[in-house]
């Protein structure tokens, strides 16, 4: 059986909501997509981040998780330190209230396809994850989670069909995504917490 891992990339925050502090905000962040990963069946996860870092990983992950650190907040970064894998994906750490069924359908495509991804809904480009089987193919461009769009992957491939694209997600980049964020969906605690100790 394949050795699959699902890592999530605590990557600086490019947005916060006026009147929160930027440290406590992404905090929660990170807190409710590592928990998330924690309830995820048939796969490990991890967290990545640079050394600089690092006490966000500490003040986030759940014993024995374990915690790459990595020299630049990257895709290719994360997935070149990555060791002993078949497949892994990495995810962003601003959306706390992903739906584990999303995250696992970027790994699904794997079995036939040597890379996934799933794009982001909502407002500006980017995408949610990228989803490779490892050694991750030469093609594979430097991707840059804030900018890249599914068809920058698609046009570096030998054959488009190379790539699948799966189901996206949004992400909390500004504040017409808060303003999607549904009261009543379970999950994203820490983030629900903080925006809800805000004065209305």
């Amino acid at each position: 059986m394949a050795r699959r891992v699902v890592v999530a990339l605590l990557a600086p925050v490019v947005w916060t909501p006026p009147g929160i502090d930027p440290t406590r905000w992404r905090t929660a962040l990170a807190e409710d997509v590592v928990d998330l990963l924690a309830t995820l069946n048939e796969v490990e996860t991890a967290v990545a981040v640079t050394p600089e870092d690092r006490w966000l990983a500490d003040a986030v992950v759940w014993p024995g998780t374990a915690v790459f650190e990595v020299p630049e907040p990257t895709v290719n970064a994360v997935f070149a330190a990555l060791t002993g894998y078949d497949q892994a994906a990495v995810v962003v750490a601003d959306a706390p209230d992903v739906p584990g069924l999303t995250l696992g359908k970027l790994l699904r495509p794997l079995s036939s396809r040597p890379v996934a991804v799933a794009p982001v809904e909502g407002s500006g480009k980017g995408l949610l994850g990228v989803a490779a089987r490892l050694p991750v193919p030469e093609w594979l461009p430097a991707l840059d989670l804030d900018r890249a769009a599914p068809a920058d992957v698609r046009v570096a491939a030998p054959r488009p069909g190379d790539v699948a694209v799966t189901a996206g997600w949004r992400r909390l980049r500004g504040p017409a995504d808060l303003a999607t964020l549904d009261p009543a969906f379970e999950g994203w605690e820490a983030t629900r917490a903080l925006l809800s100790a805000q004065p209305g």
